[in-house]
């Protein structure tokens, strides 16, 4: 799941409370004079493949002509050259080795270090299959380089790239990649020709290695957001805590999910089966994790064969991944899975749709958040005035209570038992200020699910919150403090303070119950906020401050403006004098007080130990 073990337990007490093969091939030798040649002739590429690597390291891209030791076949020994290609949205460096992207620069996003975000740029970054070479030869598909790659204007404005690779009896393994305007999804098809001889019986057998790097400015919050989702058998599933997983059906797609984004394969026809490895890495390293997915399929008995496919680098934005032409994309997206999937139609249906209207016309995403606060405090007022009213009425009832409590001394029992009789009489919901608390935890669920995997937050400012997709910082330890990390958050002590605030005032309001750990439950549970908060996106810090702020401000109005405290008295004294009809439940009680009653006086009889 999207949430550690540490927030989930938070969030259990806020209800009572997330993985080349090398090879070797020569042709074989058909007479010595022509072996003799070929070694001539590896040694003077040894010396051009030496000078051309010197003259290289001083720019940018390789400029350096391919030449082959084994004429007309496979090339497995050359100079790497590169072919850029891009759209308004990506740049992407094709590489001939292995004919397949090198490198992916998403032009609208940026890293902390302000150089733009960069996907599968690492030398574990690739994707590989194998391809039979010659007689019980065979190669991996990145160890063999390809023609230098050709770039074709299409009439629709695409760009078709295209690398290809001859082998000795004339087959063919080609590439062809289609990038279009506005678009992050790239289509690549590999076509082969003499499929039958390059497949032993079809067997299309594809690794995809990916190496996902920080872009976040805390790398260890991201690290624990970064999961491997996939599709199979048509079913959205992920993993987050596990190394592995092992694929028995059919696999429509496979992603590596960033916070915000994400690299993914897709094909059209689907694999067979399959396995991933996710291993991460320690929180000093400049990687997050090492991916590598197994994948295998089988293509047609025949002479010509391709498995088309497509490649998503780009963000996870959900308006951009629900209109992708692929199945369930938008499942990336992580607005609520496993036991919290029942706040996805919150976030899909109420919080996005407002979210979304306020962004469009207001353009501080800080004021965006107060106004989603400001709506979903208006659409849960009726349920939380009715909890207000019951609160109010136990504020009413708090004089006679401590005259009771007087008159009764410290028999806590004997009070509970008239307490409750008070209650019931007043027709009062000793429980009915609880509803504010429980309406929170779904809401709390949704919005926590939904800034954390909101794009659009990601490095917006507010106030002093230099990024409201992170934690805000004001205080900065030289060690890591115990619960807290090596930061202190304002907004977390915003929060804290707020809710310190509304349970100082609801204390004051509700009866003593006599119990001295409901007594401080109150205050202990905003100082248990401080450790849940801090390291949580300031966006929904800043939610939790300003919802706190309406609290205060509605049960103040509400207590002297707007409820009749004299009506209220006078509906208490009228409920009293009605006859009351107990319930079986309450009957129930009863029983059980007057038992425990007996069962204390006869243990304080004089003589009874």
């Amino acid at each position: 799941m999207n949430m550690d073990r540490n927030t989930v337990m938070g969030f259990v007490l806020l209800a009572v409370l997330l993985f080349v093969y090398l090879f070797v091939s020569t042709r074989n030798s058909q007479e010595l004079q022509a072996v003799n040649q070929k070694k001539e002739d590896s040694i003077a590429l040894v010396k051009k493949y030496k000078d051309s690597v010197a003259l290289a390291s001083d720019t940018s891209k390789t400029q350096v002509v391919i030449i082959d030791t084994a004429a007309n076949g496979f090339k497995k020994v050359g100079v790497e050259k590169l072919l850029v290609a891009e759209n308004d949205l990506l740049k992407v460096t094709f590489t001939n080795k292995g004919g397949q992207p090198k490198m992916v620069e998403l032009k609208n996003y940026k890293s902390p270090n302000g150089k733009q975000v960069t996907m599968a740029g690492s030398a574990f970054d690739k994707i590989s299959y194998t391809v039979n070479t010659g007689a019980n030869q065979s190669a991996s598909i990145t160890d063999l380089y390809f023609s230098e790659g050709t770039i074709e204007k299409n009439a629709d404005s695409s760009q078709t790239i295209t690398f290809s690779a001859t082998g000795t009896s004339g087959e063919v393994v080609s590439h062809s990649f289609v990038i279009r305007n506005h678009d992050y999804l790239i289509d690549w098809t590999p076509r082969f020709t003499g499929a039958d001889k390059l497949f032993t019986q079809g067997a299309f057998n594809l690794t995809w290695q990916s190496q996902p790097i920080p872009h976040e400015s805390d790398r260890q919050y991201e690290s624990q957001q970064t999961n491997i989702c996939f599709l199979e058998n048509s079913d959205f599933d992920y993993i987050q805590t596990k190394s592995e997983k092992k694929f028995e059906k059919q696999v429509q797609w496979v992603s590596v999910a960033q916070q915000f984004f994400n690299v993914t394969l897709i094909a059209k026809q689907s694999f067979g089966t399959g396995d991933i490895k996710f291993i991460r890495e320690t929180a000093d390293s400049t990687k997050i994790a090492n991916v590598t997915t197994n994948l295998q399929s089988k293509l047609p008995l025949g002479a010509t064969a391709s498995f088309p496919m497509q490649l998503y680098f780009g963000p996870s934005d959900y308006n951009i991944l629900k209109k992708l032409p692929v199945v369930d994309m938008d499942e990336i997206i992580n607005l609520g899975r496993d036991m919290y999937a029942f706040v996805r139609p919150i976030n899909r249906l109420i919080v996005m749709p407002v979210f979304n209207f306020f962004k469009s016309f207001i353009l501080s995403f800080g004021l965006v958040i107060a106004f989603l606060t400001i709506f979903i405090r208006l659409a849960t007022s009726p349920l939380v005035y009715t909890s207000y009213l019951s609160g109010a009425k136990m504020k009413a009832l708090k004089p006679e209570i401590d005259k009771m409590k007087e008159r009764l001394g410290g028999d806590q029992q004997q009070i509970g038992m008239e307490q409750m009789k008070l209650f019931r009489e007043a027709g009062v919901n000793p429980l009915g200020g609880c509803i504010p608390a429980l309406l929170q935890i779904p809401i709390f669920f949704a919005l926590y699910s939904f800034f954390n995997s909101n794009i659009a937050l990601r490095g917006q400012e507010f106030l002093w919150s230099h990024n409201l997709a992170s934690y805000d910082s004001i205080v900065t330890f030289p060690i890591n403090v115990w619960g807290l990390g090596n930061h202190l958050s304002l907004f977390t002590l915003t929060a804290a303070a707020t809710s310190f605030l509304i349970s100082l005032y609801n204390t004051n309001m509700t009866p003593d119950q006599g119990n001295p750990a409901l007594k401080y439950m109150p205050y202990i549970f905003p100082f248990i906020l401080l450790f849940i908060f801090n390291g949580l996106p300031s966006a929904l810090t800043w939610y939790y401050t300003v919802s706190n702020v309406i609290t205060l401000i509605l049960q103040w109005v509400i207590q002297n403006y707007i409820i009749d405290h004299d009506k209220i008295l006078a509906k208490i004294d009228a409920n009293r004098k009605k006859p009351k009809t107990k319930s079986k439940f309450a009957l129930k009680m009863e029983e059980i007080q007057e038992n425990q009653k007996k069962l204390q006086d006869t243990r304080n009889k004089p003589g009874k130990k």
